[in-house]
């Protein structure tokens, strides 16, 4: 007891630090999130689908070969007509990663159960050197 007494300050800044280390896991962040590496072998693999839901100007300034562009405004609306095959892999892409969260759990609510969104968007894409296309 006298070793907790005199050195509870030691005990506190552990027991805080570990509660930091384990938030994150605890919290789910990153839930449904992919590196752009781990995209891009779901693409080779899998025939997973990208689709870009940033808008179309965005889109056309530059986007992950192959993408689709459904913006999130629009996504409940058209990404039934945009992929059908709801068992592939369905990878959502943003300019940061923000976007494509939001749509992850939209496309879920519409029976896409593998809808991933790419970690860090487009700018990680570019970071990793992968190949983009201009519309």
């Amino acid at each position: 007891m006298k070793f907790i007494v005199d050195n509870w300050m030691l005990i506190l800044i552990a027991l805080s630090s570990g509660g930091m280390l384990a938030w994150p896991m605890v919290r789910g962040a990153n839930a449904g999130s992919l590196s752009a590496q781990g995209a891009v072998q779901l693409i080779n693999r899998e025939r997973a689908v990208v689709v870009d839901v940033r808008e179309p100007e965005e889109f056309a300034a530059g986007h992950v070969t192959g993408a689709k562009n459904v913006p999130l405004s629009q996504l409940e609306q058209k990404l039934p007509g945009a992929v059908k095959n709801k068992s592939l892999p369905l990878l959502l892409v943003c300019a940061s990663g923000s976007r494509a969260q939001r749509a992850v759990a939209m496309a879920k609510k519409l029976g896409y159960e593998q809808a991933q969104a790419v970690a860090g968007g487009l700018k990680s894409w570019k970071e990793a050197n992968l190949p983009l296309e201009k519309a």
